[in-house]
């Protein structure tokens, strides 16, 4: 549940709570046909959500609007409920939408009621996180940087000038009596304007009633509501994880989520949401931090460019649908636990003794196993579930995936399915920082001041500057060598001496503070120190988030003869951003300057530069990429708008990743790894309505140093898919039929493109025993070529399916069991 109030603003609590509740109460009835005739009423008991009188299974994905464009969400939409969704979550991102106090923006794509209508429109519902804390890993947040300098103001605890929450279970404890009493008043608070639509409050154990105590993590299985009139609701399952800088891409296999939504709802579960099911970007300074990345994909079944990744989308589609199949069992009947043997059990609802749905489940992390149920035998593969909803045929296991695969990684791969433009012709022109204080707006003090209560975050970057003073005493030849140590909060920092680099300093996601030391020569007499202090996102999370500090808290100058200096306590003159980001670099209307040079000798590989380029963006409608993998550190634009932060130069450590994640066993964020030694990203979204026919603006400022004259834009024309598919896995679920012979309809395999493509070529085709993955496959010991089966089947269609049947397949090996597998080319 998250609330706000500001008692001294303009608003009570009372009255957001009840504009926003109010708005979620018209919206949620998503099922109707005309919104202007929605009549849904929503509650609860203590088996599910109850929707106009019906009890509801509700498969839920967490879609972030702001993460992406409006242009995008009716398509992102469509593939969430093509994937089996019926609710759509987000938050409510309060520090863009009031970004000055009084001052409100809902346009473009924070149009947080166009995007509620959009879901409506597509036939969902959604369940709306108001916040305004949002954690999300989001600049602050979600809070607005102006709360925090309101007098006597505290957050996440009981305070007169602010209340709000979200997420608190968690972090409860640090805040003592006073978070106690702040859960009972955030409770009071929901309930009162009588908003007619539940209210959930996610990770609280100790929620009062009616609230609705919510379960958050990678498994909820065991998850029991803190009231028997409640229903087991999972608020957040992890589809992923987040992506920081410095740090391997995280991955969850399919596998292993389908097995913890299957456990869940065969437990007793009535509510699943995937945190996330499309994940989209951290655009422009919106990443939270410290050092959250750009990318938020989160490794969810739709991805950051609004792909369905494959086999995550299909196979958790499969998923709900099989689920669906279940559904008034699972609503009206409590399940029956039946042991299977040692970590072997079924969970059985019935409506009669001779009508049941049943879950059959292997939670054991290495054995497979062969068990018995109502007289037949099942083979259950370890840590998985088989779905049986007619308590006789399997028609889903989690561990068995049937659905199509995608060949490669777009960010790895350089095939016929990418168009690259590069920009190394291109007109470059540039604009070099000045090092230090660049305007009379600067100001002195006699200490170090923390970072984010001087910049206000209108900037990621403050100078620190003072002047250390060589005089006779210490003089050694015309040069006196010392050691520089500065000790920061984070999160990262270049150090110059007379106006020369020589470092740089940082720290990481989850130890932002850093000591950076170096050896430095200084001349007799004057010589100036600049720091420039970096912040990469706000703190989002913990307790006491909001008053996590940045930037440089001590500084000493260890000289090797005379002992060391504390410079911690001299005059500093402190200036405020860049002079580049002063005069608007980033800006359309700054494309023409005078302040940008052009020459024949592009500069590369220097700190504290801007680059301008223009280019055409490659034919088609779908999304573009922005490679750069070339540049070290900074931030792009493309027409004005923000791409985000980049990072390539830091990289991730080279150990910890496996070629091959075992699904098996309990999942956690780093057990699952790619990408070490290597950038986390290189690839950047460019949304396709932020370019235009024509010569289309990219801004680069570099931080650290990069070749521009390397990066290149990028779109997909097209996709490799395949599918893998045996006589010994189940039939597609949406072929059962109640009371119908399941295995005689047999598996098949299926393919589809995207909307908009079809399927131009068949790679390979085999049927018999082959070999190898997608991508590799090889016919094996026993082939029969079925390339002309296939090609008729598949060929100039978007999608297409072609059963494993031997009396059209032919029998190459008697007796054996065979497959199919073919891959093609959308």
């Amino acid at each position: 549940m998250d609330i706000a109030t500001i008692t001294k603003g303009k608003r009570s609590t009372r009255e957001v709570t009840t504009r926003v509740a109010l708005v979620t109460t018209r919206l949620m009835g998503g099922l109707e046909e005309d919104a202007s005739t929605v009549q849904v009423t929503v509650t609860y008991d203590q088996k599910a959500l109850v929707i106009d009188g019906k009890r509801r299974i509700l498969q839920s994905g967490s879609f972030h609007y702001p993460r992406t464009t409006a242009e995008m969400w009716p398509e992102i939409i469509r593939k969430s409920k093509e994937g089996g969704l019926d609710v759509i979550e987000t938050y409510v991102f309060w520090n863009y939408h009031e970004p000055v106090k009084g001052e409100y923006y809902f346009e473009g794509r924070f149009d947080l009621v166009k995007f509620v209508r959009t879901v409506h429109e597509a036939g969902l519902y959604v369940h709306l996180r108001i916040g305004p804390y949002v954690c999300a890993e989001w600049n602050y947040g979600g809070f607005p940087l102006w709360l925090h300098f309101i007098p006597g103001v505290q957050f996440r605890t009981t305070n007169e000038i602010f209340k709000v929450e979200n997420e608190y279970g968690n972090v409860e404890g640090s805040y003592g009596v006073g978070g106690e009493l702040y859960i009972k008043w955030a409770a009071e608070t929901a309930i009162s304007p009588n908003t007619t639509v539940p209210w959930v409050m996610c990770e609280q154990s100790d929620t009062p009633d009616p609230i609705i105590n919510t379960c958050n993590g990678c498994y909820c299985d065991g998850f029991t509501p803190n009231s028997p009139s409640k229903p087991k609701m999972w608020t957040e399952n992890y589809s992923g994880w987040f992506l920081s800088f410095g740090y391997p891409v995280p991955y969850r296999p399919v596998e292993d989520l389908a097995f913890s939504v299957a456990r869940f709802f065969e437990k007793g579960g009535t509510f699943q949401n995937y945190y996330m099911y499309f994940g989209g970007t951290n655009f422009g300074r919106t990443a939270g931090g410290p050092l959250i990345a750009t990318s938020y994909d989160y490794d969810a079944p739709i991805d950051e460019y609004g792909f369905t990744r494959q086999p995550k989308w299909g196979h958790l589609r499969d998923l709900h649908k099989s689920i669906k199949h279940c559904e008034d069992y699972l609503v009206n009947a409590d399940p029956t636990q039946q042991s299977l043997g040692t970590n072997l059990e079924a969970h059985v609802y019935y409506k009669t003794s001779n009508d049941c749905a049943a879950f059959l489940a292997n939670y054991d992390s290495s054995v497979d196993a062969n068990v018995s149920f109502n007289g037949n035998s099942y083979f259950l593969p370890a840590w998985s579930v088989s779905i049986l909803p007619d308590c006789k045929n399997v028609i889903f296991n989690t561990a068995k995936v049937v659905s199509q695969r995608t060949v490669g990684d777009v960010a790895l791969a350089r095939n016929t399915s990418v168009s690259e433009l590069s920009l190394a012709s291109s007109k470059w022109s540039w604009y070099k920082e000045e090092v230090g204080v660049w305007s009379n707006n600067s100001f002195v003090a006699s200490s170090l001041l923390e970072q984010i209560n001087t910049t206000k975050d209108i900037s990621d970057f403050l100078w620190y500057t003072t002047s250390i003073n060589v005089d006779e005493n210490m003089k050694h030849g015309r040069e006196s060598e010392g050691i520089l140590l500065i000790e920061s909060l984070g999160h990262a920092a270049l150090v110059f001496v007379n106006k020369k680099l020589v470092g740089f300093g940082y720290g990481n996601h989850d130890i932002p503070d850093f000591l950076f030391s170096k050896k430095i020569s200084l001349n007799y007499g004057s010589n100036t120190l600049d720091v420039l202090s970096m912040m990469i996102g706000l703190q989002n999370y913990g307790p006491w988030f909001d008053i996590a500090g940045a930037g440089i808290f001590s500084v000493i100058l260890g000289d090797l003869k005379n002992g060391k200096k504390n410079l911690s306590s001299s005059e500093w003159t402190y200036q405020v951003g860049l002079k580049g980001e002063y005069l608007g670099l980033d800006k359309m209307s700054l494309a023409n300057s005078s302040v940008w040079i052009q020459g024949s000798a592009l500069p590369t590989n220097q700190s504290l530069i801007w680059y301008k380029a223009t280019f055409l963006a490659p034919e088609g409608s779908g999304p573009l990429m922005l490679n750069l993998a070339s540049m070290g550190k900074g931030q792009a634009w493309v027409n004005g708008q923000g791409i985000g932060r980049y990072w390539p130069a830091y990289i991730s450590p080279s150990t910890g990743c496996v070629d091959t994640c075992d699904y098996r066993g309990t999942y956690e964020p780093f057990k699952c790894l790619k990408k070490c030694g290597q950038p986390a990203q290189t690839l950047y979204h460019i949304p396709r309505s932020w370019v235009h026919p024509g010569q289309n603006l990219l801004v680069l400022h570099e931080e650290l140093g990069g070749d521009p004259s390397k990066v290149s834009v990028l779109t997909q024309t097209g996709k490799e898919v395949c599918a893998h598919v045996s006589e010994a896995d189940p039939s597609q679920a949406d072929s059962w039929k109640p009371y119908s012979d399941v295995k005689s309809q047999g598996p098949e395999v299926r393919l589809a493109c995207e909307q908009g493509w079809h399927i131009t070529s068949i790679n390979f085709a085999s049927f018999g025993r082959p070999e190898g993955e997608c991508g590799a496959f090889s016919p094996g010991s026993c082939h029969t070529n079925v390339l002309s089966i296939v090609e008729r089947a598949c060929l100039g269609k978007q999608g297409c399916s072609v059963p494993l049947s031997m009396a059209d397949l032919g029998d190459p090996c008697p007796g054996m069991l065979k497959s199919l597998a073919v891959e093609a080319l959308c």
